[in-house]
């Protein structure tokens, strides 16, 4: 109580007033938000403007802002207009006369030196980069290379002096409902800043590019923030934004960036060799990944590993003993636990470099070399059907004997399985995601001869069948439920 007689009124003010300066601290941190990422990483976004000289009345290769749109038409997304990749009709010829057109985009100073990341579709197939910084400075660009496949391009401005530029980050620390802060320059508008968070990570299958790790954000994002900076809360660069999901051309709520961490490997090729070379080893893996029912399938007790639908004749795999059917376990003992990430590693690897790989096969495992070979372009032809001879519909599909026809428009060396003519919709082969123009190829790892010997070995299955299948993705393992 002598304690308390002695505690006056001026005391308790003053105990107050220092109770109170730490939270209005914070209280003053919190309302100027995101200010001090803006003020650290804003002189390192640039705004991109490309030229290119195109033929009077000829197809536009792009306008204004040819970025981010990938749920229309593929054309679409890079900002051509419906029609333009059709045929015009034959006119008469006259002098050429030529235009010029202008697009714009953004990226972003990785060096001191002037190197800029952005994206390939930015500044693509262009007779002109001119790149202006915050400040007002500007200058015209090199090329240094572009690759399509990821989306990711570098492009070089030079100086006297030292260029502000942005730290690297690590995506792979970053939670999903972390926020994040994307800088561009929208619709033409520069050094625009929106906020969002981390919605999710290793999107893939999304149809952007044909190497796919997506960073997904609800930050705002909009034709022209193309190659600009996602950027974490310290201010660290963790994502290029590549695209958005939009049915209007704007911002939805869905944007995708590529994982800093890819970009600058690609940067690293690029800037070694103008381009990027990727490893291949010759498999076709099956577009669904490892799951409880597909492991059972295969007497395999993991949920995890990598399944080979398919290998390509002569190619690394084959030479090395791998089969359809193998289930890759580890490669250099390090465990194989899905589709994207097992390319992504195979891509990144030097060609003649050998690799071992753990894989399960009927029951054992086996540990097999394959030496890796340089990854080239390839083509193939679409599958069509042909409906005219019809099976039973307990399964709800019909199905035809391969013709010699069939045969040599699937670059099949015998006439052996069976091609779906017709599917019922709901039934369970619509369920399994079989379609009418594919192939089945085997049936509980028995390879099938005829429609008749499909069947045979149809009602012999237990509950479930293993179906390999030959389609437009390739060559893969669906489960179909026969109960």
């Amino acid at each position: 109580m002598r304690g308390l007689k002695a505690f006056t009124p001026f005391m308790v003010v003053t105990l107050l007033l220092v109770v109170s300066l730490p939270v209005r601290a914070a209280e003053g941190e919190f309302r100027k938000g995101f200010a001090g990422v803006a003020k650290k990483a804003s002189p390192a976004v640039v705004f991109i403007q490309v030229e290119k000289q195109i033929p009077m009345g000829g197809p536009q290769l792009f306008f204004n802002n040819p970025y981010d749109l990938f749920d229309e038409q593929l054309l679409e997304r890079f900002g051509f207009p419906r029609g333009h990749n059709r045929r015009q009709p034959p006119q008469h010829r006259q002098p050429q006369q030529m235009f010029k057109q202008m697009g714009q985009g953004s990226g972003f100073l990785i060096s001191k030196d002037g190197y800029i990341l952005t994206n390939t579709h930015v500044v693509g197939d262009v007779d002109k980069i001119t790149v202006r910084l915050s400040d007002g400075r500007e200058y015209t660009a090199k090329r240094i290379g572009a690759d399509s496949k990821t989306e990711v391009a570098l492009i070089k401005i030079e100086d006297k002096g030292d260029f502000p530029y942005l730290s690297i980050g690590d995506p792979s620390k970053l939670d999903i409902g972390e926020w994040v802060i994307a800088i561009g320059n929208p619709f033409g508008l520069k050094e625009t800043l929106t906020v969002g968070v981390v919605s999710a990570k290793g999107r893939n299958n999304m149809g952007i590019t044909d190497y796919e790790d997506f960073i997904q954000t609800d930050a705002a994002i909009n034709p022209g923030n193309s190659g600009g900076p996602l950027l974490n809360f310290d201010g660290e660069v963790i994502g290029i934004n590549t695209a958005i999901f939009s049915q209007s051309g704007g911002y939805m709520g869905i944007g995708f960036a590529v994982p800093i961490d890819m970009a600058m490997q690609i940067k690293n090729q690029l800037l070694s060799h103008g381009k990027v070379t990727r490893g291949y080893i010759g498999i076709y893996m099956n577009p669904e990944e490892m799951n409880e029912q597909m492991a059972q399938s295969f007497g395999y007790k993991e949920k995890t590993g990598v399944l080979i639908a398919d290998v390509q004749k002569d190619g690394p795999a084959d030479k090395a003993g791998l089969v359809s059917g193998d289930i890759i376990i580890e490669m250099n003992g390090k465990k194989a636990t899905d589709q994207v990430s097992f390319r992504r590693t195979i891509a990144g690897i030097a060609p003649k470099e050998k690799i071992k790989l753990l894989v399960f096969r009927e029951g054992q495992t086996k540990t097999i070399t394959v030496t890796v070979e340089e990854l080239s372009d390839e083509s193939g032809g679409t599958p069509s059907s042909d409906p005219s001879e019809a099976s039973p519909e307990k399964y709800g599909l019909s199905i035809q004997n391969i013709t010699p026809d069939i045969a040599k428009r699937f670059n099949l060396e015998r006439e052996d399985g069976v091609m779906i003519s017709e599917i019922e919709q709901g039934s369970p082969a619509a369920e399994a995601g079989l379609q009418p123009g594919m192939l089945i190829m085997e049936i509980n790892r028995k390879k099938i001869n005829n429609t008749r010997h499909f069947m045979t070995e149809l009602k012999r299955s237990d509950k479930r069948a293993l179906l390999r299948v030959k389609g437009e993705r390739g060559t893969f393992f669906v489960t179909l439920k026969t109960n």
